[in-house]
């Protein structure tokens, strides 16, 4: 990083100590000057250059009556009514009688979370879960506070957790849209049918620019170029919030967040939640640009980021959140933190962690049973002084001054709102022309051989492809639930498949649409579309290892080579939520469309794709490359603007009707990966190596591993000398019930490249006392796929209390149902019987069936 400016200390500091004064109005003068004191040793201490930063204009100014409500607040509350504003749990962990007990400032219910866990939940319910909370909140009689609780979910592109609701195209179709206007109707829309429902507040926009299109969140970035996220996050904003000089935060408007500070979308090998190295002009310059557009625009918070920044967990990085953004741009808002973020802190817990309010953090989010130690812990750090009284008044400042900008104090209760209850609102046709707009703006003609497209509607038309009648697949991640998974089309009432609006279309103009999956017919089409692309997935579990589309198992280009072969013209809609290498699937399509994850609204693509009654397009591809798109399934960082700059096809790339296609049939199919250069992968050689944690189960009980040591009913674990000290991983399963030993990511894995390169899975152990019944090594992949291998024969045959060495190839855990594209744990050891086992050095090891590997033992 590059040292900040000597210039610039005086200033920040005279900043520092005036939001400090204002922050602790409530607190002596000594506590004041001793805060201001610890500030100006934190500016001493910078490591950044502040210069960079710019002082924004803010469209949103602090008004002084507003101020002095803030100074009156803070002077009545108690420590623990202050921190209980500071506390955001999950509507899953809290009841209404904790909220009227504690008094909780916000709540949030996580992505695939529902009022009384029911998923097909109605908006009744969702109000009235709103309306109880609300209640309890205001309820004195035994926290003694009567201030509004908000309640924030996850709506990023519709209300997305609501049956019914209108999903309009993942931001990556908006990217390619571009167009800021539309964009501002969507946000408007959705935050009707949010308002509806009674909730206050909204997790959006993201305004990642992705670097790495491996990382799995690249569907929530709108464009790898800054200026466009620039631009759409205050169009973003204002459509959520209502112009500054507009109906802001009105009665039919939503508190927005910007999110994720910061340089979420640049970590290295687009790995989530990862460390982003770049220089801190490229940090502004590239990812802060949203924040100059939502910010300026008026939106009232951010929220902190998993990810790192040259190591260092943001949620407890003081330059950025307080030097950079509060102090230097003067954002006056609250930052939240993300999903237990603060957990991820060095020296932190999800249950105790000072160093994230010290260094800027207003609300942690804080789901599962949590909440209640972090609220004491934190209390008791203020009485000891770990955390200053002002910086919790900061906090609780920039937390009543969004609650008294938004209304909340003033607006009826949730029940009582202007559209709550209103459900004709959810999912209403104005929303859903809007969305059908989008979706015909989003999609991008990437090849139109011979202008096969438009297609003429009064033709047989075979729609083929399992993306063709699945709203599902064609909505992605955070549909529903959170990883879009799990969902039919009867979840999504209202809802319409790229087929039915085919067919909708195709009917009316007398022709013949045939829908089917697996391309099979009686009578030869005219014409096939074929409907396919990548699975639903969010967040880490979309992480992959390079932009091959469907690596290792070609079914949707076997389908699009059998329909060629029979003379078909093909016409390709592809679903993803990235751009990737389909060099194959390009050569083997007649026509190909990007249509990236259009949402609940399949008819747009119907309206591009089909000539009118009159034989003349109905509507032209207006959709340009917001990503530029790869030339080879490694080439996962090309960005317009880059030095060395080729990709298959350029940001912007977009053919119209009439346009000549330029790509030809004879693409290279070569992905050029080399498995000669893959390296071993390390599962645990002395430590766990990232992203790897170990857990225990037993019966009920679940444990990740932190200590050297840990006793369960039913399984026994410590650390072992082997070479080095606590080298190893010794356990003991104790017969009395299933027991398992699992080493897990957090997210699914991509290790298909170690399928492809023949590897072993290679590890040490030493056996100190035979299994009595099966002993299982498993592994376990996304959506409850798996395998495992009983290796009790084997440690029956080995020496007692000797290492040795056991090999396994991969394809025995592939052949029993693993998918190496989706892994979830590598490595566990299962068993209901007694055996007392050792492990070490746990690698999957490339090419390892040359140097011998055991045949595939007995499996369930």
């Amino acid at each position: 990083m590059i040292k900040h400016l000597h210039t610039t200390k005086l200033p920040i500091l005279s900043m520092l100590t005036g939001l400090a004064l204002l922050a602790g109005c409530s607190n002596s003068e000594a506590e004041k000057s001793s805060y201001t004191s610890d500030l100006a040793k934190e500016v001493n201490a910078l490591d950044g250059n502040l210069a960079i930063w710019p002082k924004l204009n803010y469209q949103v100014e602090k008004d002084p009556k507003i101020e002095a409500k803030i100074a009156h607040f803070l002077e009545s509350m108690t420590l623990e009514q202050k921190v209980a504003q500071m506390i955001q749990p999950e509507i899953r962990d809290i009841t209404a009688d904790d909220m009227r007990q504690y008094g909780f400032g916000s709540y949030l219910n996580g992505g695939g979370s529902f009022p009384n866990a029911n998923k097909h939940a109605t908006p009744q319910d969702w109000i009235a879960l709103a309306e109880a909370m609300y209640q309890a909140s205001i309820d004195d009689s035994l926290d003694g506070s009567r201030i509004p609780t908000m309640w924030g979910t996850d709506a990023v592109h519709g209300h997305n957790n609501v049956i019914g609701a209108t999903l309009f195209p993942h931001n990556i179709g908006l990217g390619a849209a571009n167009n800021p206007a539309l964009i501002e109707k969507i946000a408007a829309a959705t935050a009707i049918e949010v308002m509806t429902t009674g909730i206050d507040w909204v997790f959006a926009p993201t305004v990642a620019v992705v670097r790495d299109d491996r990382w799995g969140r690249t569907y929530e970035g709108y464009s790898e170029d800054p200026e466009i996220v620039r631009e759409y996050s205050a169009a973003i904003v204002n459509g959520l919030q209502g112009h500054a000089n507009g109906d802001f935060l009105s009665d039919k408007r939503v508190i927005s967040t910007v999110k994720h500070f910061l340089g979420d979308g640049g970590t290295v090998d687009g790995d989530d939640q990862g460390d982003n190295i770049d220089s801190e002009q490229a940090l502004f310059d590239i990812h802060a640009q949203g924040y100059i557009g939502g910010l300026a625009a008026g939106s009232q918070s951010v929220m902190a980021s998993f990810n790192s920044w040259h190591g260092k967990k943001n949620h407890g990085n003081k330059y950025l959140l307080t030097d950079v953004l509060k102090t230097q741009m003067g954002f006056d808002g609250f930052v939240v933190g993300d999903w237990n973020g603060h957990g991820q802190v060095a020296g932190c817990t999800n249950e105790s962690c000072p160093q994230a309010v010290n260094a800027g953090l207003d609300i942690f989010m804080v789901p599962t049973g949590a909440w209640k130690p972090l609220y004491e812990n934190t209390i008791a750090q203020v009485n000891a002084g770990e955390i200053a009284m002002s910086r919790i008044d900061d906090a609780v400042a920039r937390i009543l001054r969004v609650k008294l900008r938004a209304g909340l104090f003033d607006k009826p209760s949730p029940a009582n709102r202007q559209f709550s209850g209103k459900t004709q609102l959810i999912g209403a046709q104005e929303h859903r022309a809007i969305a059908r707009q989008a979706v015909r703006e989003s999609l991008v003609l990437l090849k139109n051989k011979q202008n096969i497209l438009p297609l003429a509607a009064n033709s047989r038309i075979l729609i083929a492809g399992d993306g063709a009648d699945n709203i599902g697949k064609q909505s992605g991640g955070w549909s529903i639930t959170w990883q879009g998974t799990n969902n039919e089309n009867a979840d999504f009432p209202g809802a319409t498949s790229i087929y039915a609006g085919l067919k909708a279309q195709i009917d009316a103009a007398g022709g013949e649409a045939i829908l089917s999956i697996d391309g099979s017919f009686e009578q030869q089409p005219d014409v096939a579309i074929m409907v396919f692309g990548e699975e639903p997935y969010a967040e880490g579990h979309g992480d992959r290892d390079n932009l091959e589309f469907e690596r290792n198992n070609k079914k949707s280009l076997a389908l699009l080579k059998t329909l060629k072969s029979k003379g078909i013209p093909v016409v390709s809609v592809f679903i993803s939520g990235r751009p990737m290498w389909v060099n194959a699937e390009l050569n083997a399509s007649d026509a190909f469309v990007a249509a990236w994850l259009p949402g609940t609204e399949g008819q747009g693509v119907a309206d591009v794709l089909l000539r009118g009654s009159d034989g003349r397009s109905q509507y032209d591809f207006k959709g340009k490359l917001s990503f530029s798109w790869p030339n080879s399934p490694l080439q996962t960082s090309v960005n317009k603007g880059d030095k060395e700059y080729s990709p298959l096809l350029p940001y912007g790339f977009g053919l119209t009707y009439g346009d000549t296609s330029t790509l030809s049939d004879d693409l290279s199919e070569d992905s050029g990966v080399d498995i000669a250069d893959l390296a071993p992968l390390g599962i645990f050689n002395g430590s766990l190596t990232n992203p790897w944690r170990l857990f225990l189960k037993s019966g009920e009980q679940q444990h990740q591993v932190v200590s050297n040591s840990v006793a369960f009913a039913g399984i026994e674990y410590r650390t072992e000398d082997k070479d080095i000290q606590e080298d190893a991983l010794s356990f003991v399963f104790k017969g009395n019930e299933l027991a398992i030993a699992e080493i897990n990511s957090n997210f699914t894995e991509d290790k298909v490249a170690y399928i492809e390169a023949n590897s072993t899975l290679s590890f040490d152990y030493k056996v100190k006392s035979t299994p009595s019944s099966a002993l299982y090594i498993a592994m376990t992949c996304e959506q409850g796929c798996g395998g495992r291998i009983d290796i009790s024969q084997v440690l029956n045959n080995s020496a007692l209390n000797t290492w040795q060495t056991l090999s396994i190839d991969l394809q025995c855990f592939a052949d029993k149902g693993v998918d190496f594209a989706r892994v979830t744990s590598p490595f566990s050891l299962q068993s209901e019987g007694q055996a007392e086992i050792s492990v070490a050095n746990i690698n999957f090891v490339p090419e390892g069936v040359k140097q011998g590997a055991i045949t595939c033992p007995a499996s369930e």
